[in-house]
């Protein structure tokens, strides 16, 4: 958050300063971490992908069977109307759906709507530069099409994760990888194949950019991963709204290719990038 900044949010239907935006402690969110999000990044007043965001926010909202308060339309303007209000350079915006206050702390009420916006910075150099070392945990996330507040196995794991040397965990079920508490993972076969997990995963909207991009110059392919086409993968990868595309160099014991960031990789995170600037220009 940038020092001194009035930054502000919006609840109950209202914009507020951050300071004072608050839910009721009988929230569902609270009570039984009900809820669902999503998150978009926003350079020079212009929000990214956003209409793909909202798509999934709304599917989201749908399969946890949470009727959204305002209207596509409206949701927009009012997220639109933050970002003015805070004029930040480069930030982040939440858009959170709760359960709503229960009286009971089970059955779901009027679901709240939470729009908040911070300032963020680009992913660390480092990590695009040298790569990044993953550990493995078996573990399915419920309603994996769903992006719900629920991250337990995720942050209950962050103590290995540090322990181990490593900056992210890759979920798997059955020697069949999946994604990441908060990515999506790709490898590169040793013909350039780009791969990525279809099943029981989040489709994030990186994800969906990077598998559309890929496909101009290599083939490209959904469908099972196993530990055995990771460990004999040419180059590795994890893609995320905040990351956006992530060297692995490493998983568990094992490096992946040279141990070095590829050159795939590389070439896509450029891609990428530029994409993402034909968006911004494209939508003043």
């Amino acid at each position: 958050m940038v020092a001194d900044k009035k930054v502000y949010a919006f609840i109950h239907h209202e914009f507020v300063p951050l300071t004072e935006a608050y839910l009721h402690i009988s929230d569902l969110a609270i009570q039984r971490g009900y809820g669902i999000f999503d998150y978009f990044w926003i350079q020079r007043g212009q929000p990214l992908f956003f209409e793909d965001y909202l798509d999934r926010f709304y599917q989201s909202a749908g399969l946890m069977q949470l009727p959204v308060p305002l209207e596509r339309r409206a949701l927009r303007e009012k997220a639109l109307e933050l970002i003015r209000l805070n004029n930040f350079p480069l930030s982040g915006m939440k858009l959170l759906l709760t359960g709503g206050y229960s009286e009971s702390g089970y059955e779901p009420g009027t679901p709240n709507l939470v729009l908040i916006e911070q300032a963020v910075a680009y992913p660390e150099q480092e990590n695009v530069e040298k790569g990044i070392k993953i550990i493995t945990h078996e573990y399915q996330r419920e309603l994996p099409a769903a992006k719900t507040i629920n991250y337990n196995m995720g942050i209950r794991l962050i103590g290995q994760i540090k322990e181990k040397g490593a900056q992210d965990v890759l979920y798997h079920q059955n020697g069949i990888v999946t994604e990441f508490p908060r990515s999506n993972f790709f490898i590169v076969k040793q013909d350039n194949t780009i791969a990525t997990p279809a099943r029981e995963v989040l489709k994030g909207i990186t994800r969906k950019n990077v598998l559309d991009l890929a496909a101009a110059t290599y083939a490209t392919e959904e469908g099972n991963i196993t530990f055995e086409d990771v460990q004999q993968a040419k180059e590795a990868f994890q893609t995320s709204t905040t990351k956006r595309i992530v060297p692995i160099v490493q998983i568990n014991d094992t490096l992946i290719g040279t141990g070095k960031p590829g050159s795939v990789t590389l070439a896509l995170l450029q891609q990428l990038e530029a994409l993402e600037q034909q968006y911004i220009d494209q939508t003043k």
